[in-house]
């Protein structure tokens, strides 16, 4: 019986005969448009998500500084048992008020954020549509749902609306807003109609629109002035920090609350990071 070791090795081996192993290469400088990443060899940076150049503001960083001097390094708990503190909730009022949403609610990451979203939503009774270029977040989020699950081809909201008619007792459609690969836009303003007409639940991850599209960074919803259950926004891009939040109603962030397992049963979002977001939002968002 061959133990993990070996399992391992014949996998990677698979991979590089596949020309698709990797490897980590650590930077030797801070975030920026050009990084070192072999001594005397600088590069332009055309892979990062530090859109607004954010990850090595000074400001954020003395944020950062001030606010592990006051609240220390890390948050402990989740924020269920003891890991919840006065700053993370002044971020999300802040970031409610950004999103123009009732409410906002923090997780440790996009990842976490769209893997708990849409199981707390949705169940074996229900069905999520969801875009063929989605996330991979979003996509595992879908699985771990254990709903059902129809992958609708790209952009396509024709295909939206026909799925819709299937009987389901709830029913879900999630799409990114930018695509993080192909740099396209989803049709918000049509599916958003679609959602409505037929009583379905519009989840939309702005994660590569928050801090670049829409009036103050808002996002693609915002631009096209579309109204979706629920946006999904992330502080590791345009913010420069790390972390995800979700904006939606008041009582779809409780649930969230009381629902996403990511958020249940992972340690807290540190409250020093809550302080650097508070300092990066109205950078981000400007006068």
């Amino acid at each position: 019986m061959p133990g993990a070791d070996d399992v391992a090795r014949a996998e990677l081996l698979a991979l590089r005969e596949r020309g698709l192993l990797r490897s980590l290469e650590p930077l030797r400088s801070p975030p920026g448009a050009e990084v070192e990443l072999r001594p005397g060899e600088r590069l332009i940076n055309f892979s990062s998500n530090d859109y607004l150049g954010l990850a090595a503001d000074p400001r954020i960083a003395q944020a950062l500084a001030d606010g592990a001097r006051a609240w220390g390094s890390g948050a402990g708990a989740s924020r269920l048992v003891s890991g919840d503190f006065l700053p993370q909730h002044e971020l999300e009022q802040e970031l409610a008020r950004f999103e123009g949403s009732e409410a906002a609610v923090l997780f440790g990451s996009g990842y976490a954020a769209n893997c708990g979203i849409l199981p707390a939503l949705a169940g074996p009774e229900d069905l999520i549509l969801s875009d063929a270029l989605n996330h991979a977040s979003i996509i595992d989020g879908c699985r771990l749902s254990r709903a059902r699950v129809e992958v609708v081809p790209h952009l396509d909201f024709g295909a939206v609306e026909r799925l819709l008619r299937t009987p389901a007792r709830r029913k879900l459609v999630v799409t990114d807003a930018v695509f993080s690969m192909d740099g396209d836009r989803a049709p918000l303003a049509e599916l958003a109609a679609v959602c409505a007409r037929t009583d379905a639940i519009l989840v939309v991850d702005e994660a590569h629109a928050t801090g670049v599209i829409g009036p103050h960074g808002a996002g693609l919803c915002a631009e096209q002035g579309v109204s979706v259950d629920l946006r999904m926004g992330t502080l590791s891009k345009s913010f420069g920090i790390a972390g995800a939040y979700v904006a939606s109603s008041r009582a779809v962030c409780e649930l969230l609350v009381n629902r996403a397992r990511p958020l249940i049963f992972s340690t807290a979002l540190p409250p020093a990071l809550a302080c650097a977001a508070l300092t990066a939002l109205p950078i981000l968002a400007g006068p």
